[in-house]
């Protein structure tokens, strides 16, 4: 029984058509389980994918530091691709069924107080220059990451089509290709158009297509460019360094605190289920310490 594959070019290849031509799986998602899969066959060499092999390249990864999570997105991309080659004959057994998720790891998310985040805002709008698109372009991305809660990868994907009613919201496609309309503040919307008037069309190129945010060469822009981009903010700013993704759980956890009812949070950060968003519940432990002391008849 053949129960190991080569990860070829032409394999990888057949599969990418796969998953992106025929299950119409988003680009980002494509874009994953095709990284991951090129890391694997690195890792492999001249060697064929086994089960053994890829419980011995995830356990070498997990070693490396990697969270819980990333291992799970990278033992789904595995199972993916074994499930695709055992349908189609390539290999005799289903090598995904032998691999189990690690346990997940019970952590709240990191997020930025209010006064960091006015702090970093004030940063990034104190280095907008006119003359350098750049700039302007930065400020618009921090301004929509806190004041949309979408996620980094949302962000480079969107499109000139995907802002609408004058800028006031995004159509913005998010995991399992499932679209939703996220709402922007002023703040927000005039970074954007400060980009879109002053910045985008000093940078865009006949190859930029119609992304809202590009490169510096007109390029798409890359997610490690913007996660590249606010760790060096966030260090003349002088505040903790982040994520583009604790942009999104700062500004989650700010909007409970205030009141925002967890559905509504829910529906803007586009979680499946709602236990995900009521992580955002408990992150503020002071304000419940507070509200305990002022409430309990026991305080």
């Amino acid at each position: 029984m053949r129960n190991t594959v080569k990860l070829t070019k032409h394999i990888l290849d057949r599969f990418h058509t796969h998953v992106r031509d025929v299950r119409g799986l988003s680009a980002h998602t494509v874009r994953a389980y095709m990284s991951d899969l090129e890391a694997l066959a690195g890792y492999l060499g001249e060697d064929e994918l086994s089960a053994a092999r890829a419980k011995q390249w995830l356990a070498n990864e997990r070693r490396g530091g990697l969270a819980a999570s990333s291992i799970s997105r990278k033992m789904a991309s595995v199972r993916t691709f074994a499930r695709w080659a055992h349908a189609r004959g390539l290999i005799e057994e289903d090598i995904a069924s032998h691999l189990r998720n690690p346990k997940a790891e019970k952590r709240l998310p990191r997020v930025l107080s209010e006064e960091h985040v006015s702090v970093l805002l004030d940063q990034a709008r104190r280095e907008v220059d006119r003359r350098d698109p750049m700039s302007l372009r930065n400020y618009a991305i921090v301004e929509v990451l806190y004041g949309t809660g979408i996620r980094v990868a949302e962000l480079v994907d969107l499109t000139l089509e995907h802002v609408r009613d004058d800028g006031r919201a995004y159509l913005v496609r998010g995991k399992g290709d499932k679209e939703r309309v996220v709402p922007t503040h002023p703040g927000c919307r005039q970074a954007v158009e400060d980009w879109m008037s002053h910045g985008r069309p000093f940078v865009a190129t006949a190859q930029s297509g119609d992304y809202l945010f590009l490169g510096a060469r007109g390029g798409r822009l890359a997610t490690k460019i913007v996660r590249q981009m606010l760790h060096q903010l966030c260090a003349r700013a002088g505040v903790p360094d982040i994520s583009p993704h604790a942009l999104r759980h700062s500004m989650a956890t700010h909007m409970v605190s205030g009141g925002a009812d967890v559905r509504i949070v829910q529906e803007l950060l586009g979680h499946a289920a709602l236990m995900t968003t009521q992580r955002y519940t408990h992150v503020d432990a002071n304000r419940l310490y507070g509200a305990l002391a002022q409430a309990h008849p026991r305080a």
